[in-house]
Formats: structure tokens, C-alpha cells, sequence
């Protein structure tokens, strides 16, 4: 009986070891260009394709902020898109970011949520366990 114990508590720990983690990763934009953005997407979606359960967030601060507004957005319906067919994925853009730059809740591109500040929201996830992507072109 001992020996049967053993033998299932070997077992058990050998498939915790080989058993997924959650994929969560936060993304750090904070270029305007839409190379940048597009590398962003394509990083996404990439991710999606082979982990569709993937925890994805994108924090959008400082010049990226065109990205997820209305009326300056060059990216606005892949983002929708991803936003809309992707409750997995977030895009959480710097409220201070938007205050400095007279912004309000009323000009962001529908499903994009507003943080009181993006590198505390990194941070926080970072902590948390979720690896870390700066995005850049």
C-alpha cells in the first residue's frame, strides 16, 4: 500500500509539472507610428492563433494614444475587432496620458477601458505574474 502511494504521488506530481500555465502577457505601447502599432497586432493575433485562451492586455500611454481614439486611430478595426471577438484581450490606455492631453472616455474607441496610470498597471501585472512586451518597431 505504501508502495501504491508512492507511486500515485509520483504520478500526480509529474502531470502539476507538465500541466500549461496560464498565458498572460501585458504589452507596453507608446509609439504613434503604425508600424509599431501594426507589430502590436500581429504580435496579438499571433499569440491567439496558438494560445486562444491567452490573457492578453495592452497598456497604451504617452504618443500611442491616437491609437485607440476615435477620430485618430489608423488601427481602429483590427483593434475593434480584437476587442469585439476577444473578451481575452484588453486595451487599458493611461488616464493620465488622456488628461495631459485633454482627452475624455467619450473620444476612445469603444471596449478600450481607461487605468489611472499605465506604468502602475504594468507593474501591478508584472507582479502578478504576467510576463512583460515592449513593443516597439
Amino acid at each position: 500500500m505504501k508502495k501504491l502511494f508512492i507511486v500515485l504521488a509520483f504520478l500526480l506530481g509529474s502531470m502539476t509539472c507538465f500541466a500549461q500555465a496560464d498565458y498572460k502577457v501585458i504589452f507596453d505601447i507608446t509609439s504613434k507610428t503604425p508600424e509599431a502599432q501594426q507589430t502590436l497586432l500581429r504580435q496579438l493575433n499571433g499569440i491567439l492563433k496558438g494560445a486562444p485562451d491567452a490573457q492578453l492586455e495592452v497598456a497604451v500611454y504617452g504618443d500611442a494614444l491616437d491609437m485607440v481614439l476615435k477620430d485618430k486611430s489608423t488601427v481602429a478595426p483590427a483593434l475593434t475587432e480584437l476587442i469585439n471577438n476577444h473578451k481575452n484581450v484588453s486595451f487599458k490606455v493611461c488616464g493620465a496620458t488622456m488628461k495631459r492631453n485633454n482627452k475624455n472616455a467619450s473620444e476612445l474607441l469603444p471596449g478600450v477601458q481607461v487605468v489611472p496610470d499605465a506604468i502602475y498597471e504594468i507593474i501591478t501585472k508584472q507582479r502578478e505574474g504576467w510576463g512583460y512586451i515592449k513593443v516597439a518597431h
